[in-house]
């Protein structure tokens, strides 16, 4: 992958009922791959360059180890560096775009750029999107999008927040979303009956973990975004105006949403499944999860011609919020390695 990242002084941006003020602005710069990328999903393309010229190393995408596990944050087989023939006045001379993301509360505006990324959140099922969109527009005391700053089109590049069933469990997509789970645990011996616990009797103590993002983002952005969320957690349960409202962001478990690849015959020396992660902060999730299950996916796209030896999987875990710190830990360990 071809872009940098430069460094910048921490800007913060007023965030009503917050507890404290969170770093804005974090200058990445985008590959033309990327930028077509954005066009592909309807969200803008950069164009704008960032003040600073200091660059640091450039930030290569994860390549493969003798590791079982691998994480795919991006499209593989790709050739990145090919230039594009357009908005050249934006473009560095090694053909790169820069950007400054900032991060922002959720609200209605953001509607049509957030069901953009959610659109294959739920897999191929038939589910009540925008209702979905709607309850997490409205929820502006935990969630954050990402946007490019001063950008007119407002697009939305990455999402995160959490939701908690019991709260929204009257809500059409809440209650479509718990049967699908339901219905792809039936057939894991013993993962059913905790599923079933978790969304049933301990609902109220249980989130939905809601992360999507544009392929490619530059993964710099994750460990500040995945603090802010947890941040926002804390002090909601501390700041809510009512007791209510403070319960029910005093999460115990997480459910988290996935898509993975999953190797369709192991090698015979090989007694662990080969795995790809679509997002690497998947495989610190899986790791730290106290229990998980994969069920096949109906895919509607080729997989790229690395993977024509692996069956595209989803993959849904269960994380205790305890295991969070370690989480976070071990995220921003791996990003610094990267």
């Amino acid at each position: 992958m071809h872009y940098k990242v430069l460094k910048s002084n921490a800007k913060t941006l007023p965030r009503s009922k917050r507890r404290r003020q969170r770093p804005k602005s974090w200058p990445i710069t985008f590959s033309p791959f990327a930028r077509s990328l954005a066009r592909m999903h309807s969200l803008p393309a950069p164009k704008r360059r960032s003040q600073n010229p200091n660059p640091t190393r450039p930030v290569m995408k994860p390549q493969s180890s003798q590791s079982s596990h691998h994480h795919l944050d991006g499209v593989v087989g790709e050739d990145f560096s090919k230039p594009e023939h357009s908005e050249s006045s934006d473009e560095d001379s090694d053909g790169v775009v820069q950007a400054d993301f900032s991060f922002f509360d959720p609200k209605p505006d953001d509607f049509h750029g957030v069901k953009t990324l959610l659109q294959n959140y739920l897999y191929n099922e038939e589910w009540d999107l925008s209702d979905f969109v709607e309850l997490i527009l409205e929820q502006t005391t935990v969630g954050t999008v990402v946007k490019i700053e001063d950008d007119e089109d407002e697009g939305i590049f990455a999402l995160v927040t959490a939701l908690n069933f019991y709260r929204y469990r009257e809500h059409r997509c809440i209650v479509t979303l718990k049967d699908f789970l339901l219905h792809k645990a039936h057939q894991e011996k013993g993962v059913a009956d905790k599923l079933r616990l978790l969304l049933v009797e301990q609902e109220r103590d249980v989130a939905l973990l809601v992360s999507q993002r544009m392929v490619n983002l530059p993964p710099q952005l994750l460990p500040p975004l995945y603090d802010a969320l947890f941040d926002e957690v804390l002090w909601a349960t501390e700041d809510e105006p009512t007791e209510e409202l403070r319960n029910s962001f005093k999460f115990k478990h997480y459910i988290i949403l996935s898509k993975v690849y999953v190797l369709k015959k192991a090698a015979e020396n090989d007694s662990e499944e080969r795995i790809i992660y679509l997002n690497i902060e998947d495989e610190i999730l899986h790791k730290l999860s106290s229990w998980s299950f994969y069920f096949p996916l109906q895919s509607q796209q080729l997989a790229p011609h690395e993977l024509r030896n692996y069956r595209s999987m989803g993959l849904i875990m269960a994380v205790e919020a305890d295991k969070i710190p370690k989480f976070r830990q071990e995220l921003a360990s791996l990003i610094n390695e990267t």
